[in-house]
């Protein structure tokens, strides 16, 4: 699954404007299957420990290009989620531009449960969305947080009820596409670099990616 998961990425045609990431039945995402971490195949814990710092790391970072092309400019990708999201399905879900829930959703960083931390690339998207504080007490309480508060604390684009979470998914893809492909790929890019960026950095990435998509709707000049 963490194969064809990052597979995706390669196989989608160039003409993708949008990705949803949704699921079928009462969860979107039970996060990490026990059984099978804590069993002996190649993808358990234990195995894992058993390889060197530099091995380890590598498996790992194979399983975050499962989730982490989902940020990629080319596309925006919306999470439509529903019942549980723990673990790694709450960090496939921050790796998503926006997140749809359903009013049934909750949302737990999970991994602390297990004395583990969350190493999919949920960390850094949280900090940015909640604030430092609120996401550490997140992480380290493993606490259920439901759709009233994601959508208070800033995690929810928007909540529906959950015969609406199909439409309302729909309907932000319709809007996303009717826009300028270029103008949205820019716009992410922009937004994407700004925590990174000082006022006059970002003002001058504006300034830059005005002037490309002048140069690509108008013509470069002489």
């Amino acid at each position: 699954m963490w194969t064809e998961l990052g597979n995706i990425s390669r196989k989608l045609p160039g003409d993708v404007r949008v990705v949803i990431v949704r699921a079928e039945g009462r969860a979107f995402s039970a996060g990490l299957d026990l059984s099978v971490a804590k069993g002996d195949g190649d993808s358990s814990l234990a195995r894992l420990a058993q390889l060197s710092a530099a091995e380890c790391a590598d498996r790992i970072a194979g399983f975050q290009t499962a989730f982490t092309w989902l940020r990629s400019p080319s596309f925006v990708t919306i999470a439509a989620v529903q019942g549980h999201a723990i673990g790694a399905g709450f960090q496939l879900a921050l790796n998503c531009d926006m997140r749809v829930l359903a009013d049934d959703a909750k949302f737990s960083m999970a991994e602390v449960t297990l004395g583990l931390v969350p190493d999919l690339g949920g960390t850094k998207r949280l900090t940015e969305l909640v604030g430092p504080s609120r996401a550490l007490e997140i992480c380290v309480t493993g606490r259920r947080i439901t759709a009233e508060e994601a959508d208070r604390i800033g995690l929810a684009t928007a909540v529906v009820p959950r015969a609406e979470l199909d439409p309302a998914v729909a309907d932000l893809a319709a809007a996303v596409l009717a826009a300028e492909r270029g103008a949205v790929a820019e716009i992410k890019a922009l937004l994407q670099g700004a925590p990174l960026r000082s006022y006059a950095e970002q003002d001058r990435a504006e300034r830059e990616a005005q002037t490309r998509r002048l140069s690509d709707l108008l013509g470069s000049g002489e």
